[in-house]
């Protein structure tokens, strides 16, 4: 079939959808209905719509009418048969008017309570799908077809096939106050951590695109692409998955897993995705954490099965390949 993908840019994931719908015979074009356009795009993007918001003087209502322009002309070009959404809270009824009658799901990545969605907004646009549990068992109670579906692992974006080790427990991520207090206590109490990512690094021009002047009292590197992500992580001694706020499972979860490393994850509900001491390390407090990253670090060989049983559980049941399938059955319930 011809299938449209619908997609915020969100560090190029529409890519990894859009190869495992290609993987199951589909023509996909793709949409990204954020992309501003290069350099010049981003820039002019900030003067015209993040700047005055930061200042109080900006709403979000322009930007998203110019982006439900450009998604809906995108589905009159595409002529497709199907069409799959991710996310899509800012896209208004002109897009959802074009889309009207086709097979379409919806993938929302985020707990609804983060987005611009509601419950009588999503009762309109088709079949859902969403990485929070909760969340799903609200909108069947509410009445809408949705279903349950986790973040997944792109096992074609291949990491370094023998990673050199690093002594250091790892983060990337973005920079939120729970984060940054759990990097800080593991520095404190002399755990060679580092963090990745814009929100973390000093680096002045990190400083401007967010905003700010002072940096973290904890080692940081710049951005990482997703390739060199997952090679930080696979040749780190554990590298932390760390929620917060979140009941669905990050992405995090399953790329640290699927590249082989050592997965450090705040939460013992990962069980009902991987074994917690046999593919994953779970913790609750922070002297677990501490201890845990202790030992991976002072004896590399002790998680070696841990890292090879966390890969394999991943390409068995965790890649974009499943989550793809099960969209696939159900886009077709308009």
């Amino acid at each position: 079939m011809r299938v449209l993908l619908v997609s915020p840019g969100f560090h190029g994931y529409h890519s990894s959808i859009a190869a495992a719908l290609a993987a199951r015979g589909h023509e996909v074009a793709t949409h990204v209905y954020d992309d501003h356009g290069g350099v010049v795009g981003r820039t002019w993007h900030q003067v015209r719509h993040q700047l005055p918001r930061r200042i109080g003087a900006g709403s979000l209502r322009r930007l998203a009418r110019e982006e439900t322009g450009r998604a809906a002309a995108a589905v009159a070009h595409a002529r497709p048969q199907a069409v799959v959404v991710v996310k899509g809270d800012t896209l208004g009824r002109q897009f959802w008017d074009a889309v009207g009658g086709l097979p379409r799901i919806t993938w929302l990545y985020d707990e609804v309570r983060r987005t611009r969605w509601t419950a009588d907004r999503l009762a309109g646009i088709g079949p859902l799908a969403t990485y929070s549990a909760l969340d799903d068992v609200d909108l069947e109670a509410a009445g809408l077809d949705s279903r349950h579906l986790p973040l997944a692992f792109d096992h074609r974006l291949v990491a370094s096939p023998t990673p050199v080790r690093r002594q250091q427990v790892s983060f990337v991520g973005a920079r939120y106050p729970t984060r940054e207090d759990v990097l800080t206590l593991l520095h404190d109490h002399g755990v060679p951590v580092r963090a990745y990512g814009r929100d973390w690094s000093s680096h002045p021009v990190d400083r401007l695109r967010t905003w700010r002047i002072g940096t973290p009292a904890v080692p940081a590197g710049r951005d990482l692409t997703r390739a060199e992500a997952y090679d930080v992580m696979a040749s780190s001694s554990a590298t932390l998955n760390l929620h917060g706020d979140q009941d669905g499972f990050t992405m995090r979860t399953f790329e640290a897993a699927g590249v082989g490393a050592v997965e450090l994850v705040d939460r013992t509900d990962v069980a009902t995705l991987y074994e917690p001491g046999a593919e994953v390390l779970a913790f609750t407090t922070a002297e677990e954490l501490v201890e845990l990253c202790d030992r991976v670090v002072g004896d590399p060989s002790w998680s070696d099965p841990l890292r090879a049983a966390a890969r394999a559980r991943t390409l068995a049941e965790h890649t974009f390949d499943h989550r793809v399938a099960v969209l696939e059955a159900s886009w077709d319930t308009v």
